[in-house]
């Protein structure tokens, strides 16, 4: 099964980075023996590119970076954008007044996100936290409505993000996923207090697919991925070997091949040991 493995690919929040927003010494290490068997690493996140990049040295990868849930793909090395899949406007502005009506803006703050960069309605404590731990900037440009009906038919968002301290919110959240259709938005959770929405086709599962098989001419079978929310749910369902984390969401530990250790542990070292190191 080991020598079957050609390309790992792996999320970031939860998986190798913990509170710490890290990665350890012991991950880095076990990806390096992992390289060195002829392993191509790739990083598969939520975050924006721009914030994920420095997981993504952190690695090695030689990869192109997949960030926005699948929605933009670029090459850090030749700066090439391999893919890019944004949020129709119109739908955009559907979703916005959808959250509005059902949270008010005090119990929430909404980011979006257009050509790697982040903006507000206004900067609040959960985005000032979030922009401090994703080492970007807030950008403050009132109405985020008003932002997207001047520059959405240029310039479309590439996703966009609800947070809240409130899981309950969250929950209510999720529930939109029954006003949308399969082709019109894909909403998840990538962490219990985030609320995300993309492009329908953007997801991991089809970004590592396109990853796998368009770019490096391989199959589902020669891919492990590892992940622990719902949005690493179609990616781990479509590699060979899909693994979840022991601090991972129940949907997703459900369906994986194999469950790792929680991210405080190492939990992807073990992984890496199992399933490519070990002949």
């Amino acid at each position: 099964m080991s020598s079957q493995i050609k390309l790992l690919v792996l999320d970031i929040d939860g998986t190798i980075s913990g509170v710490e927003n890290q990665v350890s010494l012991g991950v880095k290490q076990a990806v390096r023996a992992a390289q060195a068997k002829g392993v191509k690493v790739a990083i598969a996140t939520g975050r924006m590119y721009r914030s994920a990049l420095r997981f993504h040295t952190a690695v090695n990868s030689d990869c192109p970076l997949i960030s926005y849930q699948g929605a933009f793909i670029k090459d850090p090395h030749s700066s090439e954008l391999v893919g890019h899949w944004a949020v129709d406007p119109e739908l955009a502005l559907m979703l916005l007044q959808d959250i509005s009506q059902l949270a008010a803006i005090e119990d929430l703050s909404i980011h979006l996100y257009v050509d790697d960069q982040l903006y507000v309605q206004e900067v609040t404590e959960l985005s000032r936290v979030y922009a401090e731990r994703s080492q970007v900037e807030a950008i403050p440009v009132g109405n985020l409505a008003d932002f997207i009906r001047q520059n959405g038919t240029e310039h479309p968002p590439t996703k966009i993000l609800a947070l809240s301290d409130r899981l309950d919110l969250i929950e209510q959240l999720l529930n939109l996923k029954h006003r949308y259709s399969a082709d019109q938005l894909y909403l998840t959770r990538s962490q219990p207090l985030f609320f995300e929405a993309t492009n329908p086709i953007a997801n991991k599962g089809t970004a590592v697919k396109h990853l796998a098989e368009n770019l490096m001419g391989l199959e589902a079978s020669q891919v492990m991925s590892v992940g622990d929310n719902l949005n690493d749910l179609e990616m781990v369902a479509y590699a060979g070997i899909g693994v979840a984390m022991e601090n991972g969401a129940p949907t997703l530990k459900a369906i994986a091949n194999w469950i790792a250790p929680s991210v405080e542990a190492d939990g992807v070292v073990a992984a890496i040991e199992k399933f490519i190191l070990t002949n």
